[in-house]
């Protein structure tokens, strides 16, 4: 029995020899230069330079001579690579291709888990996803980067100490299963600087997926996961999808099933052309998942997907920025994931045809034939209603046709030429599909059909397109109890109108509305902020909080988190070494923190108290000046196993206008927490002594007194680090209540 790729590649060369040849190769198109997509032939767009008379659209024979062209370059393409398909052909692994609808989960989503429970809330989390767009049939749960390199704690470790740990990340894993979702996890190659692993990445990843029961690995910022990877996976007993997020080359295609497709979207009222997904012509059965991650209208991804008979990335949480879909994209999503899943068999045709003649100008298809029947996707490009005749058959005895789109039996009308047309509508920026059988449908076909016909009773037109960015609050930080004089180890920051102006360092987003935070004066997060505010006095910690002092509230207070997991992990049998009395506490997240600070009678500062304690009122760079000063800051550690933070006295020369230490370059500082619908995020200042090297997606510093760092919460498990520490404030007698940072002025 011949195999499917021997099948498809008979097939392709049989008609490469008998179809004239318009050119030797096909003209691509891609984003990093990946070449991810075929362009459609010229044709397909009006031409104002054309000669009275002429007609505008794709005759049959240009479109013939185009696909051909296709037909070529794909046989040889693989014959070059010597593929092998075996990968595709593995029942373990067929779910790829039907797995159209696939997020990237931030861990860090407050839908997905309630650190208050200390539980995973996976029904939560898809039951929302159901209700807005349909389901998923896949997820990738992302908990390493953008937080990844704010200690040492490498990529695998990010995965590992998860709440819970690896039993926990078992549990919740299966209950994706459950619900009929397959999970994957991330694996970065740029990850060299953080702990180095015990063994070498491939089959270390391998036993880690193996263990928690995952499916898949999407290779982060990799053009192709080499397939040592697989190979691990296999020796591991447990096969393993991989998906690279980006475009694989030829040779790569037999053992990454997956990939992210990031594609051009050419339109104009001139140009409605859809481009031909590049690895999916080459295999069929390979699945793209199709990702703009800060595209807000997903129109044209949507319809390139559905042209192309691929998945969509349904990114929303993006490094916890909110860039959710719009009702409309929702509900776009919603009918055409239902109709692939239901034609799922059809959207692997070896026999497809990109581009199948239509009758409308910007009505496009891809023909998709199987022995049992042929499905049309279709998309309208136009920005206007088609209505009318959109496809023409030829005429045969029992065929009948069915409009999936509108869940609607269709009429065919025979014309003399021996062709059947078939009229039927689409909205503007809307979607078709059609089904030819040579007899009555199934019974899951006649399921589809009534399930599209409710679906689509109202058009994509009545659904809201907008986009609005997610709106955060600040979490409360009460007043203590006023004190008439500096407490010791306290310094005196007098009252003052203080220019706040910071930004944040986060390495995506650009400035766009929804990066960064929303301060209680703004309407809406952004990674830029300026405001004068009427700041009352108050006092504040001369140095971070020491080992020693937590130990002192440990025992008087008999402090225990509910969640223990990685609590003051530098410790050791309840005690820190004596060499670290002097070192400011770390492995205490912000809760932690909150409860030192409220046995202490203080609280944690805001963002721009600490930033005014540190910078005074001049506006200046660093607590000591404008100039940079290495003696004023512990030296950088950039090795994989850092040595620790430096004991907080250990440099005087880094003191602020107002005499507190500590400020810059040794661990970070806990402030402010904000939170929106589904993110929590903490402002980190100050910056720290590790410094892990090999990449620029490291957690950044911000060291600069007009910076700040924003690391997002999950628990009090992942939020715990070794190189975040916090100092406390109290309120100064005298000054009445503290500002309400709402109700400030602007200059």
């Amino acid at each position: 029995m011949m195999t499917r790729r021997r099948t498809i590649m008979a097939s392709l060369a049989a008609a490469a020899m008998t179809s004239a040849m318009a050119a030797d190769s096909p003209q691509f198109a891609g984003k990093f230069n990946t070449e991810q997509q075929i362009k459609g032939p010229d044709c397909l767009a009006l031409q104002w330079s054309q000669q009275p008379g002429a007609s505008y659209g794709c005759s049959q024979a240009q479109l013939t001579q185009w696909r051909a062209t296709l037909v070529r370059w794909r046989a040889e393409r693989l014959n070059q690579g010597g593929y092998d398909d075996k990968r595709y052909r593995d029942p373990a692994l067929a779910w790829t291709q039907s797995s159209f609808v696939q997020p990237q989960l931030m861990a860090h989503d407050r839908y997905f888990y309630d650190p208050v429970a200390g539980q995973y809330t996976v029904g939560r989390y898809l039951d929302d996803l159901r209700k807005r767009y349909g389901g998923i049939d896949s997820v990738l749960i992302w908990s390493i980067y953008p937080n990844i390199g704010i200690d040492n704690r490498n990529q695998l470790q990010m995965i590992e100490q998860l709440p819970g740990g690896r039993d926990a990340v078992r549990r919740m894993v299966a209950q994706f299963h459950r619900q009929g979702v397959k999970v994957l996890f991330p694996l970065m190659p740029w990850d060299t600087g953080t702990a180095e692993a015990a063994q070498p990445m491939a089959p270390a990843l391998a036993a880690l997926m193996r263990d928690i029961g995952a499916d898949g690995v999407n290779g982060d910022t990799m053009t192709g996961v080499p397939e040592q990877f697989s190979i691990a996976a296999e020796q591991a007993g447990r096969p393993l999808a991989f998906e690279p997020e980006i475009a694989p080359k030829e040779d790569q295609l037999g053992f990454n099933l997956m990939s992210w497709g990031y594609f051009d979207y050419p339109y104009a009222l001139a140009d409605p052309a859809v481009h031909v997904s590049r690895l999916k012509w080459l295999e069929p059965r390979h699945m793209v998942h199709v990702n703009d991650r800060w595209q807000r209208n997903r129109e044209h991804m949507l319809q390139f997907a559905f042209f192309n008979g691929t998945g969509f990335e349904s990114w929303e949480n993006v490094w916890g920025i909110w860039n959710g879909l719009s009702a409309r994209d929702g509900e776009a999503l919603r009918r055409i994931a239902t109709i692939e899943r239901a034609m799922a068999g059809y959207l692997t045709s070896a026999q497809w045809e990109p581009l199948a003649p239509m009758r409308q100008f910007g009505v496009l298809a891809s023909r998709w034939p199987r022995a049992e029947g042929t499905l049309w996707s279709i998309v309208n490009r136009n920005e206007y209603n088609v209505a009318g005749e959109q496809l023409r058959v030829a005429a045969t005895a029992g065929m009948r046709y069915f409009d999936l789109y509108h869940g609607v039996e269709l009429a065919a009308h025979a014309n003399p030429d021996g062709t059947d047309s078939l009229a039927f509508a689409i909205e503007g920026k809307g979607f078709g599909a059609v089904l030819a059988l040579p007899g009555a449908p199934d019974g899951a076909t006649v399921r589809l059909l009534a399930a599209m016909r409710a679906m689509t009773r109202l058009p994509l037109a009545a659904f809201d397109a907008t986009w609005r960015p997610l709106a955060q609050t600040m979490r409360a930080n009460p007043r203590t109890a006023a004190s008439a004089a500096a407490p010791p180890g306290m310094r005196t920051v007098p009252a003052a109108r203080f220019d706040f102006r910071v930004h944040g360092v986060e390495v995506e987003g650009i400035n766009m509305a929804g990066v960064d935070v929303q301060f209680p004066w703004e309407d809406s997060a952004r990674r830029f902020h300026a405001r004068a505010l009427d700041i009352a006095a108050f006092y504040i910690d001369t140095y971070p909080v020491t080992n020693a002092q937590y130990k002192r509230f440990i025992d008087a207070s008999g402090y225990r988190p509910r969640d223990a997991q990685n609590y003051l992990a530098h410790w050791h049998g309840g005690s820190y070494d004596a060499a670290q009395a002097r070192q400011p506490v770390v492995w205490v997240g912000p809760d932690d923190a909150r409860a030192y600070a409220a046995w202490a009678g203080k609280r944690l500062p805001t963002s721009w108290e600490w930033q005014y304690a540190a910078q005074g009122g001049d506006g200046r760079a660093y607590p000591w000046g404008n100039d940079w000063n290495d003696a004023a800051v512990p030296v950088p550690d950039r090795s994989r196993a850092p040595r620790g933070p430096d004991p907080v006295d250990a440099h005087p020369a880094g003191a602020s206008p107002f005499g507190v230490m500590d400020m810059v370059g040794n661990v970070w500082q806990w402030t402010d927490e904000f939170q929106d619908e589904h993110t929590r995020a903490a402002l980190l200042r100050g910056g720290s002594y590790y410094q892990p090297q090999g990449s620029h997606w490291y957690f950044p510093q911000a060291q600069r007194l007009d910076t700040h760092g924003k690391m997002l919460l999950m628990a009090p498990s992942m939020d715990r680090n070794a190189s975040t520490g916090f100092r406390c404030v109290r309120d100064a007698a005298g000054n009445g209540a503290r500002q309400d940072a709402t109700k400030v002025t602007t200059p």
